[in-house]
């Protein structure tokens, strides 16, 4: 059978099995490698009362927030956005400028 992706989703190299995490959604095990994770930092404070603390010079603590994703949740979400059979063969590493 012919396959999709050379890494069949995930990123997990070499490494044998990774762990499972739990949808923050639907509540499937996804591995650990595969799901897709969003990380916000919230605040308990109003938006607008936070930006005028700031602008005063206080610090507020803010939360970090961390939400594992299965693929189709991730998609539904918008968080991965579903790629055509050409852009999905190829995807251009980053280059790390180096300071000479």
């Amino acid at each position: 059978m012919t396959k999709k992706r050379s890494s069949g989703g995930r990123n997990k190299g070499d490494k044998g099995s990774s762990g499972t995490v739990q949808c923050s959604i639907c509540g499937a095990l996804v591995p650990r490698d595969k799901a897709k994770r969003q990380t916000r930092y919230t605040s308990l404070i109003d938006s607008r009362l936070l930006k005028e603390l700031q602008q005063q010079g206080s610090t507020i603590q803010r939360t970090k927030v961390t939400k594992y994703f299965c693929i189709s949740c991730a998609v539904h979400r918008g968080v991965v956005k579903v790629r055509g059979k050409e852009e999905r063969k190829f995807t251009p590493r980053r280059r790390r400028r180096t300071q000479a």
